[in-house]
């Protein structure tokens, strides 16, 4: 079986229900081939008959039957076309939502977002190749020995030589294959990355004008672009040199072939009437072979199409039914889970384990590619694990299809918004939204009144990306939207990254009343003051997200929060010292993260989740800092590379049997 046999298969499927125009198609062929001896069998008639018997009766009947057989011939030849259109215009139809979904599901992979997306442009070209008169070179190519037989009928010098010309035409158009194939997929791939370089520019266009880069970026599209246009112009000129060698050796052919027809009309061996149709019929049976020449670039380009499609699905096969399941709850189960960037040799979570509870909220600190990120995309379901298993109320991830979108809020690092206004954006653009549910994911995380200051409100266009709106403007929207449909689980990757105190406090009654409705929700974040609702923070260690209350050396903690408002204003004894989470604070050497005093804590719950005295705040993390030099020598700031070594997943409920390979 080839790498591509399945998604090719799939495509033939999608071709297979347009059959029966294929069949009328070949059909309208078989009787225009038929119609397209009216020519020679006419000019047969003309010098065999009408000159010798001088017959105007007969002249003027032989006009009448070629009007007629010339005029079904265009109709026919029209409707084949038209049906073709339409066999193009439904293969598009059929396979459209199934390359944009695979077109999606591969942008989650960091590497082949840096690529443009050929897909939607592939299927176009296979489209427009259906709807144009390309393939009825295919059509008309079974019908050419039907006119070399006639040939070798009126003599078989004159078929032979139809046969030898047929075989010299068939060799220009495998050598201009040969020669023009790899030009005219390299021009496709330079045109790809020039136009996806220029998107990139138009995009940044903030970043390029506020550092200057101008000149540079120009000088790099004008590079792309030359490349483009160098090979666009060496690939033109080799297509033009063997379109103009078949069509100038055709006519040759076509000028011999009467030249020969003479010759034995001379000898007396064939009639005038016979040398034309000759000559006719001659151009009639090469004609499919020079128009596939002519039509070379577009043939190569669906060639070149069907290929990049069907790997591209072959590389995101379709879902198959699934069994819709209830409503889960928010009971959230992670076992020794290991997790992959898509496309990665490395694992960057190894044995993490993790269980969460409806009414629960956990956050996950850790210094800068400690491996938070990737987790969050795993438990939200954008990334698969490679080793594990993430349940979500005994269900794996997978098992709930296109459904566990809306039973688990995300919001990503990067926070992105389309085109449409704010409402369509709350509702992730869903038609089915209601007024009412929009609004309601707008209050619950406190971006109402922030949305009726905008010029329209809830009906703000907001530009693809959110330009026309601030950082944290762009944040609050995304946080309703996470939100929205009132989920039983919430994800949040750095939701207070971009957020004043206004919006951090926001954020903390929201989740303080997500969780009050039996919700759950997981924040990963590297300022404390966004765990001020977290019932228990799990600091990356080694690729691991291990209990701050389990972490080497820190007193056992179980909450950022104070139990009751009275204790957030009181001084800590020892026994409330084992019941506050320390916020991270900073990286030790094993890329953990220290622990700052529990006053601190109870402070920044107390204050929306901003400690009131960051002076006192970095005394504290200074001495925590401290106490962990003394325990485990000097602190490596920029923590542990948990990208270092490949893994290999063995059992996977056994952490002791993930496999560290590397240095």
């Amino acid at each position: 079986m080839t790498e591509a046999s399945g998604s090719s298969r799939e495509i033939q499927a999608v071709l297979s229900e347009s059959r029966r125009l294929f069949y009328a198609c070949a059909l309208f062929s078989a009787f225009v081939n038929l119609l397209m001896l009216t020519g020679p069998l006419f000019m047969l008639q003309v010098y065999d008959r009408v000159l010798s018997s001088r017959s105007e009766a007969t002249l003027l009947t032989l006009i009448v039957i070629v009007v007629f057989a010339f005029a079904m011939m265009g109709v026919l030849d029209y409707a084949r076309g038209r049906v073709l259109a339409r066999a193009g215009t439904r293969l598009h139809a059929r396979l459209d939502s199934r390359v944009l979904r695979a077109v999606i599901d591969r942008s989650t992979s960091p590497s082949a977002r840096s690529q443009p997306a050929t897909g939607p442009q592939d299927l176009a070209a296979i489209q427009r190749f259906a709807s144009s008169t390309a393939p009825f070179a295919f059509f008309d190519t079974p019908w050419t020995p039907v006119f070399l037989a006639i040939l070798f009928l009126f003599h078989w010098m004159l078929g032979l030589l139809a046969v030898m010309s047929g075989l010299l035409l068939v060799g220009v158009a495998l050598l201009g294959q040969y020669r023009t194939a790899r030009l005219q997929e390299g021009l496709w791939e330079s045109s790809n990355r020039s136009a996806f370089f220029i998107e990139q520019m138009r995009a940044g266009g903030e970043t390029v004008h506020g550092l200057g880069m101008q000149n540079a970026v120009i000088a790099r599209a004008e590079q792309l672009n030359e490349e483009a246009l160098d090979t666009s112009v060496v690939a033109s000129d080799r297509l033009g040199l063997f379109s103009v060698a078949s069509k100038t050796l055709r006519l040759f052919l076509q000028s011999l072939m009467l030249g020969l027809g003479a010759w034995l009309v001379i000898r007396n061996e064939i009639t005038a009437g016979l040398m034309i149709a000759a000559s006719i019929l001659l151009g009639r049976a090469l004609a499919p072979i020079d128009q596939a020449i002519g039509q070379w670039p577009l043939l190569l380009r669906t060639l070149s199409a069907y290929r990049s499609l069907s790997s591209l699905l072959e590389e995101n096969p379709a879902a198959g039914p699934r069994t819709k399941l209830p409503e889960p709850r928010a009971l959230l189960e992670a076992q020794q889970v290991v997790i992959a960037p898509p496309d990665a040799r490395y694992a960057t979570v190894r044995g993490a384990s993790l269980r969460l509870e409806p009414g629960q909220a956990i956050g996950i600190a850790g210094p800068s590619a400690s491996g938070k990120t990737t987790l969050a995309r795993a438990l939200a379901g954008v990334w698969p694990s490679v080793g594990g298993s993430i349940r979500l109320d005994g269900a794996e991830l997978e098992q709930y299809g296109d459904d566990l979108g809306r039973h688990i809020g995300y919001l990503p690092q990067e926070v992105v918004l389309f085109d449409g206004t704010v409402a369509e954006n709350i509702a992730r653009l869903s038609s089915d939204a209601t007024d009412d549910q929009i609004v309601d994911a707008a209050k619950r995380t406190g971006a109402h009144e922030m949305i009726l200051e905008l010029p329209d409100g809830y009906d703000f266009r907001v530009s693809a990306g959110g330009a026309a709106l601030s950082g944290g403007q762009r944040q609050r929207i995304a946080l309703a939207r996470a939100f929205f449909g009132a989920p039983v689980l919430v994800v949040m990757d750095e939701p207070d990254s971009n957020l004043d105190a206004e919006g951090t406090m926001a954020l903390s009654r929201a989740v303080e009343e997500h969780k009050r409705r039996g919700g759950a929700a997981i924040i990963v974040a590297h300022r404390h003051g966004a765990f001020a609702q977290c019932d228990t923070v799990y600091l990356m260690e080694n690729g691991r997200p291990v209990p701050a209350s389990q972490h080497g050396g820190s007193r056992p903690v179980r909450s950022l929060r104070s139990t009751d408002s009275s204790d957030a204003t009181a001084s800590p004894s020892p026994d409330r010292a084992n019941t506050a989470l320390p916020p991270a604070a900073s990286a030790s050497a094993s890329g953990t993260v220290a622990s700052v005093e529990p006053a601190e804590a109870a402070e920044a719950g107390a204050n929306g989740g901003e400690a009131p005295d960051s002076s006192l705040t970095q005394r504290r993390i200074d001495a925590a800092v401290a106490r962990l030099k003394r325990r485990s020598g000097p602190v490596d700031a920029a923590g542990d590379d948990i990208a270092a070594a490949p893994v290999t997943v063995t059992a996977p409920h056994d952490n002791d049997h993930v496999q560290n390979d590397g240095p």
